[in-house]
């Protein structure tokens, strides 16, 4: 019997069905996942060949003629790159706090690791990565708790919580993202927990961004800024206002405690 017509005595065709079946649809898939259902990246050639497969990169595939959603290859990016998750105001829009959102908005990803995203996605799917370390976690029980599966969103996809999700945006401030809209995001925070945020805060590693959260929130009442100050010990730096010069010119002046 030729090679490719049985395999473990499964016929190829009776293979192929269940490899359409056992595979989320929408979802690009790697060689792993193909193992675990029978297929070897020999076979898997072939079945490229034979247009059962496209291969979108080297040992990335994906059914013939499928629409990948967004989220699909995210949670495939999510099997492959530690701490991968949808970050600042990509995760802020997934909670409801949007702000004028094009039809091609860039999605920001945030991870633990140097990665540099493949074309295929952002061939697909405008994205920009940040391998920032902007948190020294206490422990790794935090950094769980601020990841979350919104609801609605595919199963298993992760994206900051609010909390997170606006240190990370504020974090970009002056760099990939504008002032402004950070502000007018900003002020569209609700329900903000105050444990998440002081403890988040408390181990922020950026000066920039716990200074500019502490400004607009004094602003905004988001939440009781001088609370947050008597609970936690939060990193504001020195004693000397912060400065800094912004892509578009503007100066940027925060001061020591918000």
């Amino acid at each position: 019997m030729p090679y490719f017509s049985c395999i473990m005595g499964t016929p190829r065709h009776s293979l192929i069905k269940q490899l359409q079946t056992s595979l989320p649809r929408g979802m690009p898939f790697d060689t792993a996942a193909l193992a675990r259902v029978g297929v070897s990246a020999k076979l898997a050639a072939h079945y490229v060949e034979s247009g059962w497969l496209v291969r979108l990169a080297q040992g990335i595939y994906a059914f013939p003629a499928d629409d990948l959603t967004v989220h699909g290859a995210i949670k495939l990016l999510q099997t492959r790159v530690p701490g991968l998750h949808l970050a600042g105001k990509s995760a802020l829009a997934l909670h409801g706090v949007r702000h004028n959102l094009g039809v091609r908005e860039q999605l920001v990803l945030w991870g633990d690791v140097r990665f540099v995203l493949p074309e295929w996605l952002t061939s697909r799917f405008p994205a920009r990565y940040v391998g920032a370390q902007l948190f020294d976690w206490p422990d790794q029980a935090l950094a769980k708790k601020s990841l979350t599966t919104p609801p609605g969103t595919t199963d298993g996809l992760l994206a900051s919580v609010p909390e997170r999700a606006v240190l990370e945006m504020l974090y970009d401030v002056g760099t990939h993202q504008g002032l402004e809209e950070a502000r007018n995001l900003f002020d569209g925070l609700r329900n903000l927990r105050k444990d998440t945020l002081g403890r988040l805060l408390g181990c922020c590693t950026s000066v920039k961004t716990v200074r500019l959260f502490l400004t607009w929130a004094r602003e905004t009442k988001v939440v009781d800024v001088q609370e947050l100050q008597q609970r936690y010990t939060l990193p504001v730096g020195s004693d000397k206002r912060w400065m800094s010069r912004m892509k578009d010119g503007t100066l940027l002046t925060l001061r020591t405690h918000g």
